[in-house]
């Protein structure tokens, strides 16, 4: 059944010293959500784009769902291309409309990670979301281990921030 609105699904709680749950938004790739869809890529730090493997026109429409990333997504934001229902494949080849390969090369044509999936079964998606963690995990962890440039801020005497000369 299509989403009615933007699907937010938060994460399990973590301690007090584990970082943030992730927060996912699934908007069912569908149209009347597509104006909405900019103001959650702003904040994104990884992006799952996902398709019917046994619909030719959902994995034409990535494209433009890529198009929308790239205009209003943070640069080099961590995106992931998923073909979905891999169980009706399993069950019968001439459902699938959208052979792997042609998935594989896409996404490595854009040099973009790319899985298949089954959410019936649950076949890789757990897999899917631990590689796109891990992948924000990489990214931010390489940038904060290259920000070595930080200004620092010392104390002087009396105990207030000292900004260097006057003033």
């Amino acid at each position: 059944m299509p989403a009615a609105a933007p699907h937010a699904r938060l994460g399990a709680a973590h301690p007090r010293d584990a970082p943030p749950a992730p927060r996912q938004w699934d908007t069912a790739g569908q149209e009347r959500f597509r104006t909405i869809s900019s103001t959650y890529y702003r904040g994104a730090h990884g992006i799952i784009v996902v398709y019917d493997i046994t619909n030719l026109d959902s994995f034409n429409n990535v494209k433009r769902w890529l198009t929308e990333i790239d205009k209003y997504a943070r640069e080099n934001v961590n995106k992931l291309l998923v073909g979905n229902k891999l169980d009706l494949a399993e069950v019968s080849a001439q459902l699938r409309q959208v052979p792997q390969t042609k998935g594989q090369e896409f996404a490595s044509n854009l040099d973009i990670p790319f899985l298949e999936t089954s959410a019936k079964t649950g076949t890789f998606v757990d897999t899917a979301f631990l590689k796109m963690a891990f992948e924000i995990k990489q990214k931010m962890t390489s940038v904060q281990g290259a920000d070595t440039g930080k200004s620092s801020t010392s104390l002087n005497k009396e105990g207030s921030a000292g900004k260097g000369g006057c003033c």
